[in-house]
């Protein structure tokens, strides 16, 4: 199973590389991701820039080069980091959104750790302006420079990555952040919170990203718990027990509210997601959604420490959830010159998309603006791509040690 699923990965690889995949404005030593196929004018200058999307880019190559560390892989890494620092025209960390700072420098720390990588020039820069830009009275990250608005998909990737290098206080403080303030009657983690002159007012979306994102910091701070007190991961400790339980809940959760009967991720249409609606079956930043989901479904299927029942169960869910998707994405692909565009919903038939001509090009301002065709985005094949990655994982391509 392991060998089908890593030639299916290798294939999304190859998919996004000679579709999406280019030099930027020409500059030699640089690899960039156009963010949509077949791309407008304005597409293959890089007119709109998607960092988060690149970050995701970054991840997707991270996944492929663990599987097999190749030259190419990491070559391809480096003028990716490169390129990203070029077309963000200034030093990351001024980049005013902290999403973009905080998802890049997960994806980059998470290169570095790659065998014969090396050291990643950005990331110092990039960590020391999260840390600095923690807001004194809430304890986490505001989404961009003097705004009022704090949410998962900000704060998550910072959090993962604080525990990944040492401070497990701040991903505690995240997590802590979250749960009195942001888990919905369902038990599914919302969007966030605006501060008002009255106080904080939620902001009840819910999208996948975001249980994904929590999920990924509470497997990472309950590992970190354990390796600290000196508790092997596979013990049945009261170390890290709270964690544990979130973890079990929330996977349970997003199987209940998130997942057909079937075990398939998906996100239904409703047309307009209103306050408390959510979607993920579109384009656009969307596109991304239910692969992160997927990435971190992944962490809870082999990083969950603990042999308990609960935990065992739990690992269990999430594996599945992972497969099924998997399956069903690839079932439902569409295949052009032999490689898979995967679709925008993970349940039907990918969409093939199409340019809208001379007129539908010059108009066209952003993904999936053609024919409103999402298939079209880098997102949504990034997303199918991370999807194959994770089931890879699940099958025993790349596993994180839960019993050792």
């Amino acid at each position: 199973m392991e060998e089908i699923w890593d030639h299916r990965a290798d294939l999304a690889e190859q998919a996004v590389l000679e579709r999406h995949v280019t030099r930027l404005w020409g500059i030699p030593k640089t690899s960039l991701a156009v963010i949509a196929w077949p791309p407008t004018t304005r597409d293959k200058f890089f007119y709109h820039w998607h960092c988060w999307w690149q970050a995701q880019f970054i991840d997707c190559q991270v996944d492929a080069a663990t599987r097999r560390a190749t030259g190419r892989r990491l070559r391809r890494i480096r003028r990716t980091v490169r390129a990203v620092r070029i077309r963000n025209r200034r030093a990351l960390p001024h980049n005013e959104f902290y999403d973009d700072r905080a998802w890049l420098a997960l994806a980059m720390h998470r290169a570095g750790e790659l065998p014969k990588y090396g050291s990643v020039r950005y990331l110092p820069g990039l960590c020391s302006s999260l840390l600095d830009g923690i807001d004194p009275l809430t304890g986490v990250l505001p989404w961009r420079d003097g705004q009022d608005f704090f949410n998962v998909t900000t704060n998550g990737p910072a959090a993962i990555l604080a525990a990944r290098t040492g401070r497990r206080d701040l991903t505690g403080q995240f997590v802590e952040w979250v749960y009195p303030r942001l888990i919905n009657a369902d038990g599914l983690v919302t969007d966030g919170v605006r501060l008002r002159l009255h106080g904080e007012e939620q902001v009840p979306r819910v999208h996948t990203v975001n249980q994904g994102l929590v999920l990924g910091a509470l497997v990472e701070l309950a590992r970190s718990l354990r390796k600290d007190a000196g508790v092997p991961m596979g013990a049945v400790s009261e170390v890290g027990t709270r964690c544990l339980t979130r973890v079990h809940q929330l996977v349970q959760a997003v199987a209940t509210h998130m997942a057909t009967t079937d075990g398939i991720i998906d996100t239904g249409d409703t047309g307009d997601p209103g306050l408390t609606g959510w979607q993920g079956n579109g384009g656009g930043d969307g596109g991304l959604f239910k692969g992160v989901l997927a990435r971190y479904l992944a962490l809870v299927a082999t990083g969950l420490p603990s042999d308990d029942r609960l935990s065992r169960a739990t690992r269990q869910l999430a594996r599945r959830l992972v497969l099924q998707s998997a399956e069903s994405v690839w079932h439902h692909r569409l295949e052009v010159d032999g490689l898979p565009l995967f679709g925008a919903s993970w349940v039907r038939d990918a969409a093939l998309p199409r340019t809208g001509g001379r007129i539908g090009t010059a108009l066209a301002s952003g993904p999936g603006a053609d024919l409103g065709v999402p298939e079209r985005d880098l997102s949504v094949q990034l997303s199918g791509w991370m999807l194959m990655e994770a089931a890879v994982r699940v099958t025993g391509g790349v596993v994180r040690d839960s019993t050792d």
